[in-house]
């Protein structure tokens, strides 16, 4: 009720609310509760888009939708569930993922091959307009889908952005508001505004790093040469058009002048990455500006006006193209954007085409190179090196999107604390509410053990401290009756504890990184399943990984977590530019903000995954002392109460007392 009262009051006054709400307390039923009174009450229209970075957390919002309409059948909300064009995609390329799906669709379409898409089924739109449904049950309905006694299948995709314009709750994913392209695509065909939006946004604490990701941009002397191939084939094919009709000419003229500053770019930016390996020396990687590549693509631009302002002299090119200095880098950016191609293939793979890819890169350069938000790094991975663009400041593209629409809610069991994630988003301090719940969950169902006498500080690392951390592993997993997670900061580091580790009536399994969604549904079934006959798993993953964010261990799962070090970020260009920039916007928070604050947050996200419900028992073992120190302390919530244990021995003791005193009660 707290937490439903706080988002009404600031949807209400159209501003955002920020909630730290802990697990299991009803989160997604409070946000709704207070979106769906807003909405109903304002006097203009209002659309709720419910954004999830997990596909699992989709069921729970269309699950708690049909409860609300099953207390509530004389006025029922009307939902649609949608994910990403390529997953919902019932042809047979839809395994391609992102931009290269999306190019494969539009050419499909535009070819007119793609029965589901051209076939229009009114009666489906109503359906899922009807009562709610989850995306995998909407992709399965369009298959069989009858309009009268015809069977009619139609594109799934296509049916949810349709039935979006009349529905009270679109639930996606943060792309279809935070990265433009996407954003400005799918609203226009929804016929969705910001202004008239209510955004709720679960997991929030992802938000912003999922931005920096969604701008990320490379640049390679390969991808230059491959987008010179695909402008050549475009160019080519303009002039056997501009031969039959003479009209075309210009178009030809435009696409010819940005083929030629392609070529001398890729000339140049070879001699650049030849003095980048120079300067970067022994290093591993190396800072560089924007300028410069704004210096080599202004040398390209003057190089081909000079040789075009020399055979316009001569009398041998009047008609070429020549723009203007302040218009041209825009103008280069688009053609490339626009180009058109034959998309490219290897061995069964189909990718994006290098023109756009370098397209992307340059608009992200004319929004941010010119200031301290965009940062460059040249490495030396691939044959020649590569260029990586980090966008320091997520706030320059969520800012704007939370300033548009019509209030917000911003929830997770670790935006903490709440006022930096509205600082690192954008949310100005006038336009934003916060609230830090306290779990209802009584404390002593849930202790926390930091063990004092290891760490993964890189300095103190030996095969006896990594002896010592497996002894604590194995007497807290001995002493636990049921299923166990240890969670590490790398692959690396869970592989090397697990080597050599051997827990007695305890089948391991170990997170990879090519796991999906399957694989962690069958995981929570084979849990269950082994619980069942009475058997333990051991189980492994990575802060930050499949298994320690976004999963349910519902119904007692799991009855310890172990987090092995803290994970903070490695030393990094990146890092220290991070850092930096965050200095100078928010001075004296840049550590927190930049390096502790997230590494812990990304603890409290393993601690929570085993406490979904009151019933629920658990015991949190931290192997790393450093969790004590004053500047990591300062990151937990101030309601969390840290046990010691000094040894293994005493770490299994502990275990021991806790669930020889403590029961986990079914269904409570």
């Amino acid at each position: 009720m707290e937490m439903i009262s706080a988002c009404t009051d600031a949807l209400e006054k159209q501003q955002a609310h920020l909630a730290c709400a802990p697990t299991g307390i009803g989160k997604t039923a409070a946000a709704l509760a207070a979106a769906i009174e807003v909405a109903n009450s304002s006097p203009e229209p209002r659309t709720i888009m419910f954004l999830t970075g997990r596909q699992s957390q989709h069921k729970i919002v269309v699950d708690t939708v049909r409860r609300i309409n099953m207390k509530h059948p004389q006025s029922k909300v009307s939902l649609v569930d949608m994910i990403g064009q390529s997953g919902m995609c019932v042809e047979p390329f839809a395994g391609s993922g992102g931009s290269m799906f999306s190019l494969l669709c539009q050419q499909h379409r535009a070819n007119r091959q793609c029965k589901p898409f051209l076939t229009n089924a009114p009666g489906l739109e109503t359906r899922i307009l009807s009562d709610p449904l989850h995306v995998d049950e909407l992709v399965e309905l369009s298959k069989t889908h009858r309009e009268g006694q015809v069977k009619t299948q139609t594109c799934p995709w296509k049916a949810a952005r349709l039935a979006a314009r009349r529905a009270d709750i679109v639930v996606c994913d943060y792309n279809h508001l935070f990265i433009d392209e996407v954003r400005n695509a799918s609203l226009n065909a929804m016929e969705l505004k910001l202004p008239e939006m209510i955004l709720i946004v679960d997991e929030a604490h992802n938000l912003a790093d999922r931005v920096r990701m969604g701008m990320r941009r490379v640049l390679t002397p390969t991808m230059v040469r491959n987008a010179v191939f695909e402008v050549e084939e475009h160019f080519g094919n303009l002039q056997k058009i501009s031969e039959r009709n003479p009209d075309a000419a210009l178009s030809t003229d435009i696409k010819e002048w940005s083929l030629n500053v392609l070529k001398e770019f890729r000339s140049s930016l070879a001699g650049l990455f030849k003095t980048l390996l120079d300067e970067m020396g022994k290093e591993k990687e190396l800072a560089i500006t924007a300028s410069r590549i704004f210096s080599l693509l202004d040398t390209c631009f003057d190089a081909v006006a000079a040789t075009v302002s020399q055979a316009t002299l001569t009398g041998g090119a009047s008609a070429r193209i020549n723009p203007d200095k302040d218009k041209r880098l825009g103008l280069f950016k688009e053609l490339l954007a626009t180009n058109e191609t034959d998309l490219n293939k290897d061995g069964d793979e189909v990718t994006e085409p290098d023109a756009h890819k370098l397209a992307h890169l340059i608009d992200s350069l004319i929004r941010f190179g010119d200031g301290p938000a965009l940062c460059l790094v040249f490495d030396g991975e691939g044959r020649d090196g590569r260029i990586l663009t980090h966008l320091l400041d997520p706030g320059l593209v969520s800012g704007p999107i939370f300033d548009a629409v019509s209030g917000s809610i911003l929830m997770s069991g670790t935006l903490h604390p709440p006022g930096m994630y509205a600082d690192l988003l954008g949310i100005k301090p006038h336009d934003r509410s916060v609230s830090s719940l306290e779990s209802p969950f009584a404390k002593e169902r849930r202790p926390i053990v930091v063990a004092s006498d290891v760490t993964t500080l890189y300095r103190e690392r030996s095969d006896k401290m990594t002896n010592n951390m497996r002894a604590h592993i194995m007497a807290a997993a001995q002493n636990t009756p049921g299923n166990v997670a240890v969670f590490a900061p790398s692959y690396h580091q869970l592989k090397t504890i697990f080597d050599e580790m051997y827990v007695p009536g305890m089948k391991t399994i170990l997170e990879d990184r090519k796991w999906g969604k399957r694989d962690v549904d069958s995981l929570l079934v084979e849990l269950e399943d082994q619980r069942t006959l009475g058997r333990r798993i051991l189980l492994g993953g990575v802060f930050g990984g499949r298994l320690a964010e976004g999963v349910d261990y519902h119904g007692g799962l799991l009855d310890t977590v172990i987090c092995v070090g803290i994970p903070f970020p490695p030393p990094s260009v990146f890092q220290n530019a991070l850092r930096e920039y965050m200095e100078s916007r928010f001075p004296g928070n840049s550590w927190r903000y930049a390096n502790t604050q997230p590494a812990i947050n990304s603890i409290l996200q393993a601690m929570g995954r085993p406490i979904r419900a009151m019933g629920d028992r658990a015991l949190i073992l931290l192997l790393d002392r450093r969790n004590e120190d004053r500047g990591n302390l300062i990151c937990f919530p101030h309601d969390i109460k840290l046990n010691r244990s000094s040894d293994s021995d005493s770490t299994g003791r502990f275990a021991r007392r806790f669930f020889s005193r403590v029961e986990w009660i079914p269904d409570a």
